[in-house]
C-alpha cells in the first residue's frame, strides 16, 4: 500500500503523531528549562525560612561559570544522542528509539530534580541532552515515513512546532514555578511526561518504511492500516514509493533508486563519508543545519534579556516571553504554505527576513533606539519560524535515500549541536570584542550574523533546487 492514495491519517495515526513528537517537545522544555529558574537554583533567590523543603535544599550555591556548565552539558550530551542515533535507531528501530529518548529524559529530569549538589545537576542535565539529541533525531525521520505523501511537508513542520511549544511551556511556567520550593517542579513534570510516553509505546506502531526494510511485510501492511485507514484501487508497495513528485536533487535522486534503497542494509557514517554518491546530500543537510544555527537563533533566545537589558531593564523579561509566543505563531504559517510555496522558496524568504532583521537590530542598539532594536528581534524570530527553523528538518528525509536517512541525520544534527554550542559560547565575549567597551557599539556582532548567514545560504542554494 502506498501513501500517495491516503490524504490525511485515522485519528489513530494523528494519535501516533503526537507520540512521536513528544520528543521534539522534550527538546525545546530542556532548551529553555534553565532561563527563568537560574536566580532561585544558584541561590540567588533564597527562602530564608525553609531551606530544606521535603528533604531538599531549595537552592544548590553556585558561580556563574558553574551554572554555565550546568547549563551547556546539555548540548554535550546532545551532541553525543545525535551522533548516536543512527546506531540507535537501524538497531532497534523509530520506535525503539523513541522509547530510549523517553527513558533517557525520564531519569535525567528526575535526577535533575532530586539533585542537592552540583554533580547529580550536571549528571541530569547530561543524560536529558543525550535524549534531546536522539529524539531530535528521530522525530522528522519518524514522521515523514509514516505520513502521507500530500500532507508529508506540512507534517514535517510540526517538529518544530512541537520544539517551540516546549521553550514557551518553560518559559511560562518559569513565571509561576521560579521559586525555592517549587523549580524542582519543572523538572519533575518532564520526568512524568516521558514516563507517560514510554508505558503507552506499546500501542504505537513502527515506521512501515523501517518495518519494510527489516522484511516484515504483515507488520507493515497493518501498521499502514491503522495509519491511513483501507485505501482502495492502491498497490501494496513499498511505502517509499511516492507519488512521482519531482526529486529535490538533481542527481541520483529518482523513485526508482529510491525504492532499490528502501532494500539496502543502512549505512554506518564511516560508510556515509566513504560514499561520493551521498556526498551532496549529506552537504546539504549539513549546510541546511549549520545556517540554522549560524543565523543566531540561539544567541537571541539564549541572551535576549541580556541584549535588551539595558535598553529595557524592567521589560526584559517580557520581551523575552513575548518573543517565544511569536515564535510559536509564526511557525503555523508553514504548515499551510510548504506545499504551496515551496521550501526553497521559503528559505529564501526567511533568510531575506532575518538578514534585514539582523541589520536593523545592529543599528538600533548602536543608535540607542529601543524600540526599533526589539521590534528587530521580534521580526527576526518571525523569519526564523517560518523558513530556517522548520525546513531543515523537513528535507532531511526527502534528499536522503532511506537507508542513508539516519546516518545523514546523525552527522548533520551532531554538527547543529557543534554550531549551537559554539554560536553560545562566543557571542557575548564576540559582541564585547567588537564593541570595544563601547556600549553604542554592542549592535556591531548582529552585522557579523548577517553576514554569516548570507554566505551559508549562498552555499545551501547551490546544492539544494527543492
Amino acid at each position: 500500500m502506498s501513501s500517495e492514495g491516503a490524504d490525511t491519517f485515522t485519528k489513530y495515526g494523528w494519535l501516533v503523531c503526537l507520540w512521536v513528537l513528544t520528543v521534539s517537545f522534550q527538546y525545546g522544555y530542556h532548551t529553555s528549562a534553565l532561563n527563568q529558574l537560574q536566580a532561585v537554583l544558584t541561590c540567588k533567590i533564597v527562602d530564608e525560612t525553609a531551606p530544606v523543603y521535603y528533604g531538599l535544599p531549595t537552592c544548590i550555591p553556585m558561580s556563574d561559570a558553574t551554572f554555565s556548565v550546568v547549563t551547556s552539558i546539555y548540548t554535550v550530551g546532545g551532541f553525543f544522542g545525535s551522533l548516536t542515533a543512527n546506531i540507535v535507531m537501524d538497531r532497534y528501530g523509530r520506535k525503539g528509539a523513541s522509547r530510549l529518548s523517553a527513558v533517557l529524559a525520564a531519569v535525567g529530569s528526575a535526577v535533575f530534580g532530586l539533585s542537592a549538589s552540583v554533580g547529580p545537576l550536571i549528571l541530569g542535565r547530561f543524560l536529558v541532552g543525550l535524549a534531546a539529541g536522539l529524539g531530535i533525531c528521530i522525530c522528522p525521520i519518524y514522521l515523514s515515513e509514516i505520513a502521507p505523501a500530500k500532507i508529508k511537508g506540512s507534517l514535517g513542520v510540526l517538529t518544530q512546532l512541537a520544539i517551540v511549544i516546549g521553550i514557551m511551556v518553560t518559559q511560562g511556567m518559569g513565571f509561576y514555578l521560579a521559586t525555592p520550593r517549587q523549580w524542582r517542579l519543572v523538572l519533575f513534570i518532564s520526568s512524568g511526561i516521558s514516563i507517560f510516553q514510554y508505558f503507552i509505546s506499546p500501542f504505537v506502531v513502527e515506521s512501515p518504511s523501517y518495518l519494510n526494510r527489516m522484511g516484515l511485510v504483515d507488520q507493515q501492511k497493518s501498521a499502514i492500516r491503522r495509519l491511513w485507514g483501507e485505501i482502495h484501487g492502491v498497490s501494496h508497495t513499498d511505502p517509499e514509493e511516492r507519488d512521482g513528485e519531482e526529486p529535490l536533487l538533481p542527481d541520483g535522486d529518482s523513485a526508482t533508486e529510491r525504492r532499490s534503497s528502501g532494500q539496502q542494509s543502512a549505512l554506518t557514517i564511516p560508510q556515509l563519508f566513504a560514499s561520493t554518491e551521498l556526498r551532496r546530500p549529506l552537504l546539504t543537510i549539513i549546510v541546511a543545519m549549520t545556517s540554522q544555527q549560524v543565523s543566531g537563533v540561539n544567541a537571541v533566545l539564549y541572551y535576549s534579556n541580556d541584549i535588551l537589558s539595558k535598553s529595557l531593564p524592567e521589560l526584559a523579561s517580557y520581551v523575552s516571553l513575548a518573543i517565544t509566543i511569536v515564535n510559536f505563531f509564526m511557525t503555523f504559517p508553514p504548515i499551510f504554505l510548504i506545499e504551496r510555496v515551496g521550501r526553497r522558496q521559503l528559505i529564501q524568504l526567511s533568510v531575506a527576513g532575518a538578514i534585514l532583521s539582523h541589520l536593523a537590530v545592529g543599528y538600533g542598539l548602536n543608535s540607542g533606539l529601543v524600540t526599533l532594536s526589539s521590534f528587530a528581534i521580534t521580526t527576526f524570530i518571525m523569519s526564523f519560524a517560518f523558513g530556517l527553523g522548520p525546513i531543515p528538518f523537513v528535507i532531511i528525509p526527502e534528499v536522503a535515500p532511506p537507508h542513508a536517512v539516519s546516518a545523514i541525520s546523525s552527522v548533520g544534527l551532531s554538527l547543529n549541536w557543534t554550531a549551537n554550542f559554539i554560536v553560545g559560547l562566543i557571542f557575548l565575549p564576540l559582541r564585547n570584542f567588537l564593541a570595544n567597551g563601547d556600549p553604542m557599539k554592542e549592535g556591531r556582532v548582529f552585522y557579523v550574523f548577517a553576514a554569516a548567514l548570507f554566505c551559508s545560504t549562498l552555499w545551501f542554494s547551490k546544492l539544494y533546487r527543492g
